[in-house]
């Protein structure tokens, strides 16, 4: 794999999620496609443990969570569940190990944000963590903790990596705005205030000192201005659902340094047009904000609108080698 100029990203990764459950060929998937900005894939249809919550469940430390029927539950002790996902985590981090050997340059590594953690946890009660603000407190704590641990086990695994983290908050929008159901599913729970929202998020980034943390959502009406208060070097999206609404936070995120990870490539199989058709829309947007055509490459990443969990596994590699012929054509005609 080549070696990465000093930015803290590139042109072009994945989101996170791949198809099947071989470590290996996922990571040679990953590394083989993205050989300036690779990431540590997952793999959901290993089953619980595999899927995001769980993963993240498994990071955390002195709290544990095992599988109910309705989801993942808060307990007293690590169990085979948390077992598990730690070990999933291990073997995924074996595999890409083994192929970036020598490896120098950004590396993405994800986790559930602290927020829709709290949103899919469950306590013993069986409602949901976000019903409880010191539960809340608690699993944020836990969380920066684990990933703490995380980045430095990346870190002493592979030397040359320069890592940034992702936080995946796709419950974000409705934890904010009061749309996330309570366990009968008959009411919501109370929309957290927005304050708490930022100061909490910005706690969890704060655990990358001196890295860059990537807040991912692909739900529509991403918070990109408060996720730019809270410290976010970039902000991860489903290019597809913004709308011109999105226009004024999203120039100011891009004027004050903020990095665009534009999702444009489907994240099921689908027949895919040209690259350059692939990234119209950014163009276009670039021209309704009227930023400098020369700054699209240094603000934006390519990727995947989604992880590709959903996908065949010949479909991921041709939606990942289709973010780097995107974004390079980008790169090659920002007009």
């Amino acid at each position: 794999m080549s070696e990465n100029s000093q930015s803290p990203f590139a042109p072009a990764t994945g989101v996170g999620s791949l198809p099947g459950g071989d470590a290996r060929e996922a990571a040679r998937t990953v590394t083989g496609s993205f050989e300036t900005f690779p990431h540590l894939p997952e793999l959901p249809a290993r089953g619980p443990g595999a899927d995001m919550i769980g993963r993240t469940a498994g990071m955390l430390v002195e709290l544990y969570a095992r599988v109910e029927p309705s989801g993942w539950r808060i307990g007293d002790h690590p169990g085979r569940d948390t077992k598990r996902a730690r070990s999933w985590l291990g073997e995924d981090l074996d595999a890409l190990e083994e192929f970036t050997q020598d490896y120098q340059g950004p590396l993405k590594v994800q986790a559930v944000g602290p927020w829709t953690l709290a949103a899919a946890l469950e306590l013993r009660n069986g409602e949901s963590a976000l019903s409880d603000p010191g539960a809340c407190r608690d699993l944020a704590a836990s969380l920066t903790e684990g990933l703490r641990l995380h980045l430095a086990e990346v870190r002493r695994r592979i030397p040359g990596a320069r890592p940034v983290l992702q936080l995946d908050e796709p419950s974000l929008t409705a934890v904010l705005r009061g749309h996330v159901k309570t366990a009968s599913g008959y009411r919501t729970h109370r929309a957290v205030d927005r304050q708490l929202v930022e100061a909490t998020l910005r706690d969890v980034v704060g655990v990358h000192d001196g890295g860059p943390v990537v807040v991912h959502s692909c739900a529509p009406d991403v918070p990109f201005a408060l996720l730019r208060r809270a410290g976010a070097a970039a902000v991860s999206f489903d290019f597809s659902l913004l709308t011109e609404r999105d226009d004024e936070a999203i120039g100011e995120a891009v004027e004050n340094g903020t990095r665009l990870f534009a999702g444009v490539v489907p994240g099921t199989d689908t027949a895919l047009s040209d690259p350059a058709g692939s990234v119209m829309g950014v163009r276009t947007l670039w021209r309704r904000l009227g930023l400098r055509p020369g700054l699209l490459p240094e603000a934006v990443t390519i990727t995947p609108a989604c992880g590709l969990a959903g996908a065949s596994p010949q479909y991921a590699r041709t939606a990942y080698a289709h973010c780097v012929r995107a974004a390079r054509s980008l790169a090659d005609n920002p007009e």
